[in-house]
């Protein structure tokens, strides 16, 4: 009599579950604390439509390089100025081949919505302390926050840096020294256009003329020798058509 090997005596159900069940994946992302409102809502989408996990860790593009080149397990790093990501490429810390400028911004200074200036003109005759009154100008720390860096090249770019350095109230984000101008703890700051666009109680005074200061660049990487295939996809989804247009819905200058 023929006997019926044991796993063929087994349900159909069962079976079933000792198929391989494909897992899905974890992207982990170091971002600029500027894309924080644009990621967020990217990579809700790319979650809807993938299935897959999108972890966003926001700081300073310089506190970021710094725990990438120290063996932070991130799978893209995307930066808000190229020198932080020379410091990651030449460190070894990411796949040199994998990057690319993604975005642009621009500078804006902004003051509380209840101040009752509305605008300043942004030239060598701008007497800083007088705009201030006895409060602070509020930016990213120049020493290492790209914001500050940034602003630090335009204030002297328009001979007014020996005026305003006294002046300052260092950040350790762009996001940070937007909060101070919002809580009214500084009269002035310099921040990104994107970040007053989402603030609701600040407004922008004057834009600083693009001569004045480096391209505010953000490029982006994948960090790890061998990408996951959900990196490599956040990674493209962030190049298409529908990322730049919520990265435009946020005040950020695309490529295309």
């Amino acid at each position: 009599m023929m006997r019926l090997r044991w796993w063929k005596c087994l349900p159909f159900v069962f079976l079933l579950s000792l198929q391989p069940v494909s897992a899905k994946e974890k992207v982990l992302v170091f971002a600029a604390s500027s894309l924080t409102n644009a990621l967020t809502e990217l990579a809700d989408r790319f979650e809807k439509k993938t299935g897959d996990d999108v972890i966003l860790s926001f700081a300073s593009s310089s506190a970021l390089a710094r725990q990438l080149v120290q063996g932070a397990p991130a799978d893209l790093y995307i930066s808000a100025n190229t020198k932080w990501m020379d410091y990651v490429i030449a460190q070894k810390a990411a796949n040199a081949d994998s990057r690319k400028d993604l975005l642009h911004n621009q500078l804006v200074l902004i003051t509380h919505i209840s101040s009752p200036e509305n605008s300043i003109e942004l030239n060598a005759q701008w007497d800083i302390d007088a705009s201030l009154q006895g409060s602070w100008l509020a930016v990213g720390d120049p020493a290492h926050v790209p914001a500050g860096l940034y602003a630090k090249q335009a204030l002297e770019g328009l001979g007014l840096w020996q005026q305003a350095e006294p002046r300052l109230a260092r950040a350790n984000n762009v996001r940070a020294a937007l909060l101070l101008v919002e809580r009214q703890e500084a009269e002035l700051g310099i921040v990104y256009q994107t970040d007053a666009s989402i603030a609701e109680n600040v407004k922008v005074l004057a834009r600083f003329p693009a001569e004045t200061h480096q391209p505010i660049t953000y490029p982006m990487v994948l960090t790890k020798k061998v990408p996951s295939a959900a990196s490599k996809a956040f990674y493209a989804y962030l190049e298409s058509a529908e990322a730049a247009t919520i990265f435009r819905k946020f005040g950020f200058l695309t490529n295309g």
